[in-house]
């Protein structure tokens, strides 16, 4: 057995079913074992490495195992960062193997040679690892997926090329060797002291007025959320890789929170006394309570991130499922609902202003349409991936998701072109679901008309072949010219802001997939009935209205100011812009009660 034939071995104990991954020298003797094992585990290929990386996350993400990807040494190695740090920046456990030349060449400026311990000493810093002689395994091998797996973070394990083709052997019972055990995941979970579960209990019977605060930490907690939301007439709201924690037809779940945030959850952090924060490290805490106005309570299995965002009150260092049930018993229940049923209020003006605001006339289909329409068909076991851009925008307002559905996107690095890779990574955790990844034009020109390969390679091995990107078809980079007027007083720039433009339902039918072109709103249901009902992957190129503003409906002043100054300065969508956005506001506006008229 080699070495290269042993690391194969090891992942399979692990359990590891599939490495994505793109070929080259340095990683040879790895390609080379894949045909040995029967290519067990299955070797995804990929378009690009940065994709590999991506669909890594993905897969991680849904399926709630380490995420693997391979990548030869130098430019394979480079490709891997950006997804990489998708996984360092969101917390999710993801393991890069990666080749490198030969030991007898390093130091020699020899081809593909980079120094991949400063390549990789920040985004793998957790831990990262050359293996030099066959001895350091299994050990460096585990050590790099228990890492990964008990601290949420990428690793990565460097091969040199000429390593991979020696023959294994163990570490030995002797000095200076180090060894293993066999692979299990038997975590515990952790609880805070009972005086600090206390303490609290008795800020949270205090308040009169309770918001919670759900991020992706909260995910395996959700019933223990809902029960302390009905003792405490609490409003929820959601993180947005919260946002699939709780369904959104609780009448008191808010939805999202800041910038890609609704109505409801401004009201609820504007007017709450008191905030109970659960495994969510939302940075924006201009959008979280004033400071002084709301006594606050944060629970995080990780103390590195407690008391960083709000200035809480009591931090409790735990599992947040376990801590949530400890806390449980000493709440008491309010009487007096009126808080929550303000929120249920606000919450059922919301949806209806969403509603009407999807349907306004746009040239040709309302963005906001898309996700609106795709949440009334959206199967009961659909996973949801978007990307950076506008898109995000309808994802987290508009996408309604029941219990039964996952969703996620680049939250924190927010790095484009990651939905049709994280789309691609889900269906490889649950060949059985169906998937959705809504996507801008941008990022399907950045990476995505690509990645349409690999999803038409491996579809046949999908129990459920149904995986619909939906493009958000503008020819414009629509969320950077939004955000130049919004927060610049820039007129739209056309030389940086607009795109070529491609058809991605043609390219689609080109390569055997499903093709579906949307240019009337009118279609637009029927449309995603015939996507989500076909029997292979399909591509909906919608052609949407880039002049419909995704700012969000608590837009300050400021924001609005700058609009109207990007308008006088000569944008060339001004007249679009300032006609569809009038009438877009006007319908929230309609929707909402004459006490709130004067609010931001």
């Amino acid at each position: 057995m080699l070495v290269a034939d042993y690391v194969l071995e090891r992942l399979r104990d692990w359990g590891v079913e599939h490495v994505f991954a793109y070929p080259g020298d340095g990683v040879n003797g790895l390609v080379a074992a894949f045909g040995r094992a029967d290519n067990r585990p299955k070797f995804v290929q990929s378009r690009h490495e940065e994709m590999s990386a991506l669909a890594a996350v993905g897969y991680a993400k849904f399926s709630g195992r380490v995420g693997v990807c391979l990548a030869t040494s130098g430019p394979g190695a480079i490709h891997l960062l950006n997804g990489l740090y998708d996984a360092k920046l969101d917390h999710v456990p993801v393991v890069a193997i990666v080749g490198q030349t030969a030991r007898t060449a390093m130091g020699g400026s020899y081809q593909q040679e980079i120094d991949l311990h400063a390549l990789f000493k920040d985004v793998a810093s957790e831990y990262l690892v050359d293996v030099t002689v066959p001895e350091q395994l299994p050990n460096a091998l585990d050590r790099a997926i228990r890492t990964a797996e008990a601290q949420r973070a990428p690793t990565a394990l460097i091969i040199p090329a000429d390593v991979q083709e020696l023959p294994y052997e163990p570490p030995q019972h002797a000095f200076k060797h180090v060894p293993s055990s066999r692979p299990n995941r038997s975590w515990t979970t952790s609880v805070p002291p009972r005086s600090e579960l206390d303490r609290a209990a008795a800020v949270l019977n205090e308040g009169e007025r309770v918001a919670i605060l759900v991020g992706q930490g909260a995910r395996g907690a959700a019933a223990e959320v809902r029960e302390i939301a009905e003792l405490t007439g609490a409003g929820v709201a959601k993180a947005l890789l919260g946002k699939d924690v709780l369904p959104d037809d609780l009448p008191y779940g808010t939805g999202s929170i800041g910038l890609l945030g609704t109505r409801p959850s401004y009201e609820l952090m504007r007017d709450c006394d008191t905030l109970l924060i659960v495994g969510s490290s939302f940075p924006y805490s201009q959008f979280l309570p004033e400071y002084g106005k709301a006594r606050g309570v944060q629970v995080d299995v990780d103390g590195r991130f407690i008391g960083m965002r709000y200035p809480t009150e009591v931090n409790l260092v735990g599992d947040a499922a376990s801590t949530l049930r400890a806390l449980l018993p000493s709440l008491r229940r309010k009487e007096d609902r009126s808080w929550q049923d303000t929120v249920v209020g606000n919450v059922a003006q919301s949806w209806e202003a969403l509603r009407a605001q999807a349907h306004v006339d746009a040239d040709p289909v309302n963005p906001m349409r898309i996700a609106w329409e795709l949440s009334e068909r959206l199967p009961a076991d659909a996973i949801v991936t978007a990307d950076s851009g506008s898109a995000a925008n309808w994802y987290a307002r508009l996408v309604r998701f029941g219990p039964g559905n996952r969703g996620s996107l680049s939250g924190t690095l927010a790095t484009m072109g990651a939905g049709v890779p994280y789309a691609i990574g889900a269906k490889f955790a649950h060949p059985d679901r169906p998937v959705v990844a809504l996507v801008g034009d941008g990022a399907m020109q950045m990476n995505g008309l690509a990645e349409l390969l690999t999803m038409a390679r491996y579809q046949h091995e999908w129990a459920d072949r149904r995986c619909v990107v939906c493009v958000l078809h503008n020819n414009d980079l629509n969320q950077v010219t939004w955000e130049l007027r919004a927060m610049g007083g820039a007129p739209k720039f056309t030389e940086s802001q607009s795109l070529p433009e491609v058809g991605y339902a043609e390219f689609a039918r080109s390569i055997g997939l499903v093709g579906i072109d949307v240019t009337d709103p009118g279609a637009l249901g029927a449309a995603w009935d015939s996507a989500l009902a076909a029997d292979r992957p399909a591509v909906l190129d919608v052609r949407c209205d880039p002049d419909i503003p995704p700012i969000p409906p608590h837009a300050s002043f400021d924001q609005v100011k700058s609009v109207a100054e990007a308008m006088i300065k000569g944008d060339p969508d001004a007249w679009g812009v300032m006609a569809k956005g009038v009438r877009t506001k006007a319908r929230e506006f309609l929707h909402r009660r004459p006490s709130d008229q004067d609010s931001p």
